[in-house]
């Protein structure tokens, strides 16, 4: 019972090979959703835009205060689109024929991109367009009494707030669950080819 060689026994273990073909599938599954993601939200932001920009000159606004909330408003949805559109090339870039080290490496990059992208232009985006809804409501808010522009306000405010407090970092949490689970395995590929 001494005899025991432990190296001998540590060699005949088996070792849980990843599957390459399904770790691709699941990146190749990845980048299909990020981009569907992506042209949503462009869609969307486009559509609201030009809805905002129909309201403006079919209704045209006296107050410059609305004028100035609607330019906020757009610019605050053209520049995060913009930013957020620099991904679309990252996630076009990776393709079937890089290895895993290339994929892990462009996983890196895009998950630095979206912790940009969910930070500080995050904040950007919330704060102009809140700021636009603001100047944009006043006009109309003014016209009404005080309980019902109280109430119009409050309604907006709880309504930016619920999306920067309760959807945000739900989103952000479900981005970056994907984003982790993938550079993990891909990393541990990494470590046992080498």
């Amino acid at each position: 019972m001494d005899n025991i060689d432990f190296k001998d026994l540590w060699k005949m273990q088996t070792v849980n090979q990843p599957d390459i073909e399904d770790l691709k599938n699941r990146l190749k599954q990845f980048k299909k959703l990020a981009l569907r993601s992506l042209w949503i939200m462009n869609i969307s932001l486009f559509a609201t835009s030009a809805f905002i920009i129909f309201v403006w000159v079919y209704y045209q606004p006296q107050f410059i205060s609305t004028k100035i909330g609607i330019i906020l408003t757009i610019l605050a949805m053209v520049v995060y689109m913009f930013v957020h559109n620099k991904l679309l090339a990252e996630y076009k870039i990776i393709d079937s024929t890089q290895t895993n080290q290339e994929y892990l490496q462009k996983l890196i990059l895009i998950k630095k991109k979206q912790q940009f992208l969910q930070t500080k232009m995050m904040s950007f985006y919330f704060i102009v367009l809140t700021l636009g809804i603001g100047l944009y409501m006043y006009e109309y808010a003014s016209r009404m009494s005080f309980f019902a522009s109280s109430l119009t306000y409050g309604i907006t405010l709880i309504w930016i707030l619920f999306n920067w407090f309760y959807l945000r970092p739900k989103q952000i949490r479900k981005q970056q669950h994907k984003i982790n689970s993938l550079i993990e395995k891909f990393e541990d590929v990494c470590n046992q080819l080498e």
